[in-house]
């Protein structure tokens, strides 16, 4: 881009005709303040979807502006109509000296009324005007996001007009404003070349800095007519623009820079926590040389490098010059990823579609490369930054900074809480053109976004869960709930396995269907005990020859190798009893070593068996069901072996729930299958073997997680099941050597437990077909389990609209539930002092507010209103928290 900038210059220069170089110069400004990037990346696209369309799909890398026919168009329109704006003003009326009556006069009147709108506009979108004054326009009450959308329509009225006037009229008043510039004439002007080339770019990249420079300058001309004046002498219109240029940026640059140190200087002494016994002396010597204090500030903002508060206090020093950006390294490749970053990752879409509006309507201000906001909602922090700025587009990058977990982060988000309610919430500082009393600060509230993302919200459980009425009841539930998940587990995947086998299947034979099609049975792996108890055949197998170090005893490895590549084939190991067994992303469970057996000494604490006893376990009898279709719904035989005695059996037959077995199996429509009785449901529902394999399979469930007792479970019980780690015994055991019965328990528990808690909250289900509804609400917009799991996250980038988890507060003791909804809520913007994000010595050594307490001076300084923090070496940690979450940079559509 330098190259291609320097080379336009540099062509101007040598083309012959004034006609020319207007068009060269207006030409390819236009088209160097497009999103190149974007448009190369388009072109490629498009070239590679016409020789390869498989391949063009992973081409894109993240979120970027589609760039389509009617963005090519828009940009092809406007091109042409600057083309001819300037060749026909510069050819017909472009040879006239300025004067009050020129044609470049009146231009310039049309562009002063034109910044005064702008200006106005762009003020009365954002929550104080000036930052200072609360806007009157301006919603008084933001809590709620429908509210807060009706009352702002009239400001997205006034955002459109402005956005009208910036995008297309501003433009072509200065490029006729230029064009008519009798300093065009001048052919092989170096000092026309360098100008001209940069204000017709600036015209379209920057263009309400372009169109300010441009005012300053007619005003001067007006004022200024001598031409013997050196203004009017030595310098052409395009140089003049450049020097404003330059003026205004250094001016702002001192103004802030003398703001940041006048408010350190004032609160070293007015907050308690800053008042040093130096203060008073470092005070009066800044007072004394305040010139010299004043010469550092202007060396520095001439330079353009940060004022560096020596150790916090209120001696100032030049920085070294930094660059605009916050970060070193690329862009998006400076996070630490944990656990919170998927929350940001989530919601970074919504929040950029909502900046596209804001940006373009004013809302945040007049912003350039560099530009630093700060987002907050609920326990929140999003840190946004400006790398690029062109014509109908921004490039930003968004981070999220790490949740509140330390006391000195939540003392700091508790201070940018603070800001932003005084600036939205708080009614009695809602009042028509109220104060801001935090005037001055690096925090400047200007917005609220609407952005969908997740709420969250966390409750003590107590009352609920440890309620003995509450715990009986879940126990009762967990038998309904777990034939409900069996059922609708059998059930769809008997739609998977007609949809595979439809065509092979033949119309003509009748329907019973191989029965190992939904079995899949698996050879049951060798339990804990079996591997790793100690006994007499393990004695056995060790001879004299035998290794004293070796994990298995000689015997034992001389038959594996006897018997081959099977016997040595790798299976799978179970973890502690009780835990949930993860999952690779392929879906296969994670293999557990040989040498990981060493590291197992808690199957040392096994309780021991008597191998020798004989107890009466119930033998499955042979079932032959009355209806072939009964084999959909088939329960596999390994799911119906557990070791429960037959007279537990019977007992535990009373518990489970026929009719409501029976309102399941009515709710099934069998859609997917071709060829059905009229009265396939009715015989479904009166086949006994069907149901007395459900009878078996509930129970051996229920023996799994609650065992042989009748007694309620206690509190901590219940939290254990819920996370999979409940203590062993001989059910759970042989419920863990079926993982995929055991998952689909652990499923039926959780949601027994959502269902408790609903109960609690809104009342007892009152129906079956209530309780249905629930159940189908918790499969489709719920996903319950814990904040670890995998899922978890998978769950919220997918959208899921709710999320449940159970989790323990050790401290308090008490057991808390955490639900997160998906709504659309607002999230305040403020935007961030840029001299003062820069002044520090570290890239993150700043911060908005004090956490500190009086033994703690590493924190060292609160400036109020404006609140910072220069990390020294004995800080730990970050202010305001590490980003553990960067986007890539995000192009934002301005128009």
């Amino acid at each position: 881009m330098f190259l291609i900038s320097a080379g336009t210059a540099i062509a101007s220069y040598f083309i012959p005709s004034t006609l020319g170089v207007v068009l060269f110069m207006t030409g390819f400004g236009f088209i160097l303040s497009l999103n190149l990037s974007e448009i190369g990346f388009s072109f490629k696209h498009t070239m590679s979807s016409h020789l390869a369309s498989s391949k063009s799909k992973t081409l894109s890398s993240g979120p970027r502006i589609q760039f389509g026919r009617r963005e090519f168009i828009f940009y092809l329109t406007v091109l042409t109509f600057a083309l001819i704006e300037a060749s026909l003003l510069h050819h017909f009326a472009g040879f006239t000296a300025f004067s009050k009556e020129s044609p470049q006069a009146i231009v310039s009147y049309f562009l002063i009324i034109l910044l005064l709108i702008m200006w106005i506009l762009r003020e009365i979108q954002r929550v104080y005007l000036f930052g200072v004054f609360r806007n009157p326009f301006y919603p008084k009450d933001i809590r709620t996001v429908t509210v807060f959308m009706e009352k702002q329509r009239r400001l997205m009225k006034v955002g459109v007009v402005r956005r009208i006037l910036l995008t297309l009229v501003s433009p072509f008043v200065m490029i006729a404003f230029i064009s008519l510039d009798c300093s065009l004439q001048n052919l092989h002007s170096v000092s026309v070349c360098i100008g001209f080339t940069r204000i017709f770019r600036m015209v379209w990249q920057n263009t309400e800095n372009a169109m300010l420079d441009t005012v300053v300058v007619s005003i001067v001309q007006m004022l200024v007519f001598n031409t013997d004046v050196w203004w009017n002498r030595s310098l052409d219109t395009g140089i003049r623009l450049l020097l404003v240029g330059v003026i205004r940026d250094r001016l702002l640059q001192f103004i802030s820079k003398l703001q940041f140190a006048l408010t350190v200087l004032l609160t070293s002494w007015t907050e308690k926590k800053q008042r040093r016994k130096s203060s008073t002396t470092l005070i009066t010597l800044n007072v004394v040389f305040f010139p010299v204090v004043l010469a550092f500030i202007a060396v520095s903002a001439v330079l353009s490098s940060p004022l560096l508060p020596l150790f916090t206090l209120p001696i100032f020093l030049i920085g070294f010059p930094r660059p605009i950006r916050s970060w070193p390294g690329s862009v998006g490749v400076t996070a630490s990823v944990c656990s919170d970053t998927v929350y940001y990752k989530q919601m970074v879409p919504s929040l950029a579609a909502a900046l596209q509006s804001a940006l373009a309507a004013g809302s945040l201000g007049l912003f350039l490369p560099g530009s630093h906001y700060l987002c907050r909602f609920q326990d929140r922090l999003i840190w946004i930054l400006v790398i690029e700025r062109g014509f109908t587009y921004c490039c930003v990058n968004i981070k999220g900074l790490e949740l509140q977990e330390t006391s000195c982060h939540t003392a700091e988000a508790h201070r940018v809480d603070d800001i932003f309610a005084m600036a939205f919430e708080r009614e009695e500082h809602a009042k028509t053109l109220s104060l801001n009393h935090h005037f001055g600060n690096i925090l400047t509230p200007c917005t609220a976004l609407p952005v969908r993302l997740y709420s969250d919200a966390k409750n003590v459980l107590s009352g609920i869960i440890d309620s003995h009425e509450n715990l009986k009841q879940l126990k009762d539930d967990f038998v309904k709930v777990l034939v409900w998940v069996l059922v609708q587990y059998f059930y769809n995947k008997s739609k998977t396995c007609e949809k595979l086998d439809k065509a092979d299947k033949d119309t003509d034979e009748s329907f019973p269907i191989n029965k190992k099609a939904f079995n899949n049975t698996v050879e049951r792996p060798r339990s804990v005990r079996d591997e790793d108890s100690f006994s007499v055949e393990t004695i056995e197998d060790w001879t004299d020859d035998s290794d004293l170090f070796d994990l298995e005893p000689t015997g034992r490895m001389r038959e594996r190798k006897e018997m081959g590549p099977a016997a040595t084939a790798p299976r799978m190991h179970l973890s502690i009893p009780g835990s949930v067994e993860m999952q690779s992303r392929d879906g296969a469970l994670q293999k557990t070593p040989l040498e990981d057996k060493l590291h197992r000494p808690v199957v040392l604490g096994l309780p021991a068996l008597d191998k020798g006893k004989k107890q009466e376990v119930l033998r499955l009898p042979s079932l032959e069901f009355s209806c072939s279709y009964s084999e959909l719904l088939s329960i596999p035989e390994e799911w119906r072996t557990a070791p429960i005695p037959a007279s537990k059996l019977n007992e535990m037959r009373q518990r489970f729930p026929e009719e409501w077995y029976h309102f399941i199996l009515s709710q099934l429509d069998f859609f997917h299958l071709e060829e059905k009785p009229a009265s396939l449901l009715e015989d479904l529902t009166k086949d006994k073997a069907l149901k007395d394999l459900y009878i078996h399979g509930v129970l051996s469930c229920c023996f799994g997680l609650f065992g042989l007792d009748s007694t309620v479970p206690a509190p901590s019980h219940v939290f254990r099941a819920y996370t999979g780690g409940i203590p062993w015994s001989v059910g759970l055991d042989w419920l863990t050597g079926k993982p995929e019965l055991f998952q689909l328990a652990l499923k039926a528990f959780r949601y027994t437990f959502k269902l408790m808690v609903d109960q609690a909250s809104l009342g007892p289900v009152e129906s079956f077909k209530e309780l249905v509804n629930y159940l189908e609400e918790y499969e489709n917009d719920w996903y319950i389990g814990l904040v670890s799991d995998i899922e978890w996250q998978q769950a919220i980038l997918k959208e899921k609209p709710y999320l449940f988890s159970l989790g323990h507060d050790p401290n308090m003791g008490v057991y808390t539930g955490r639900v997160l909804t998906l709504q659309k809520l607002l999230v305040q913007v403020g935007k961030l002092n840029g001299d003062a994000v820069r002044g520090q010595w570290a890239n993150l050594s700043w911060e908005l507010l004090y956490a500190t307490n009086d033994d703690e001076e590493r924190y060292s300084i609160q400036a109020h209103p404006v609140l910072l923090r220069n990390l020294t070496v004995q800080a730990a940690d970050p202010p305001l928290g590490y980003p553990v979450y960067s986007s890539e940079p995000l192009h934002v559509p301005l128009f």
